[in-house]
């Protein structure tokens, strides 16, 4: 196997999610010729295939978006949530209970959140990754080798490359995550989400709806017009595993009937616009974010629960922090790769990370069973929320990623 030298310096990041894909695109940006910026994923040999999944892109995510010139490319797809209704009921219940509602507003005229698709996303940052000189290859990863003077990179296609940093951002079962030795804590829910873009008759009004059913949360996320009825919105169904299979086997009909169950008439007639696919939910959390060379993002350094709709904001954070620590480390003429750079990427994710672990956690933990004295508790839990308004807006607040000192890339600056 050949080692080849470029000239200047690279970073590699392993895997082309969105957070891989953004990372790169905002190292770029900052770095332009200094560093040559690696994305490797097999998937880009792969053609595209359809995503039904859709994501909460918070105010802030929205922000550095903005700053990386992307969200003008999607803005026409995404919806803004301007409102959010949770409920508690079970799945048969005619008449279900709001016990609280959030304004979707963190500022005047800002929404918290805006949904947007996932394919949408990715092939936005993709087309930005390669104007603005991103090399993407179309390989993995296999091995690396990490010392004072760089890490050794392998591809799996034969090649070699020095580089200064490698990034893991290949999902919660990273193997460069297990070939660094860095301990994984996690458990599974016993759950799987269910997803689907359902068209309906009547419109939502950018209204997104949380009802905690027994078997888990059941999420109706507001999406922009179209489809066969007009109007439409991602479903994200937690779903106790022993009855997924029964489930995804039912005819269309059958499943649309199983769905309204839960969805409930108030958007009118349903229809089904994509599969429903499952995908297994559990919690995770890296005991270190960094080794020697290497720093983890998104997926391969946490995992949680959709619950609360932030596992890709966790993930942008991530990017934020990350770009940062690295770029003002390079414009100061220090190494990138360096211990005491990667400790300072650790230090401003590890606490948030573990927080918002723990909230998804104890939330889905609380919510998805029927207990009657846990329900009558975390009803009136609710109810007191809902009387706060000051509690409300903090809520608010840290779900939009605005709440204390971000990075600047979250407050929609450049680096």
């Amino acid at each position: 196997m050949s080692e080849q030298t470029r000239p200047g310096d690279a970073i590699v990041i392993a895997g082309g999610g969105i957070a891989g894909l953004s990372l790169a695109l905002a190292l770029k940006q900052a770095l332009g010729r200094a560093f040559a910026v690696i994305v490797a994923d097999p998937a880009f040999a792969r053609p595209a295939r359809p995503d039904t999944r859709a994501y909460a892109v918070a105010a802030a995510a929205q922000a550095m978006l903005r700053s990386l010139g992307i969200w003008d490319k999607i803005a026409g797809d995404a919806q803004a949530m301007t409102e959010m209704v949770v409920s508690d009921s079970r799945s048969g219940d005619v008449v279900r209970p709001v016990f609280l509602t959030f304004d979707g507003e963190v500022e005047p005229g800002q929404p918290f959140a805006h949904m947007v698709g996932s394919g949408a996303l990715i092939t936005a940052l993709t087309a930005a990754c390669r104007e603005a000189g991103v090399e993407l290859r179309d390989e993995g990863v296999t091995r690396f080798d990490s010392g004072d003077a760089g890490v050794s990179v392998a591809f799996a296609g034969g090649e070699t490359l020095r580089a200064r940093l490698l990034v893991a951002a290949d999902g919660a079962r990273s193997r460069l995550r297990e070939q660094a030795g860095i301990g994984w804590v996690g458990w599974d829910y016993g759950q799987s989400g269910l997803v689907a873009t359902i068209g309906h008759e009547r419109p939502h009004g950018g209204r997104a709806v949380e009802h905690f059913l027994p078997s888990g949360p059941f999420a109706i996320l507001p999406l922009s017009d179209g489809g066969r009825l007009g109007h439409r919105s991602s479903m994200v169904w937690s779903e106790r595993n022993e009855n997924v299979p029964a489930l995804l086997s039912l005819d269309e009909e059958g499943m649309l009937a199983e769905i309204e169950r839960r969805f409930g008439l108030e958007l009118g007639a349903i229809a089904l616009e994509s599969p429903v696919t499952a995908h297994p939910l559990g919690f995770g959390v890296a005991r270190r974010f960094v080794g020697e060379r290497l720093a983890l993002l998104g997926d391969a350094a946490h995992l949680i629960h959709p619950i609360a709709g932030q596992g890709l904001n966790l993930g942008l954070k991530d990017v934020a922090a990350l770009a940062e620590v690295i770029v003002d480390a390079a414009r100061l003429g220090l190494d990138p790769g360096a211990a005491d750079v990667l400790e300072g990427y650790e230090r401003a994710r590890r606490f948030d990370t573990v927080a918002m672990g723990a909230v998804t956690d104890g939330l889905n933990r609380l919510f998805s069973n029927d207990a009657t004295p846990l329900r009558l508790a975390r009803d009136l839990g609710l109810g007191l929320v809902d009387r706060l308004p000051g509690l409300k807006r903090f809520f608010i607040r840290e779900a939009a990623g605005v709440a204390g000192a971000p990075p600047r890339l979250l407050r929609g600056e450049t680096l």
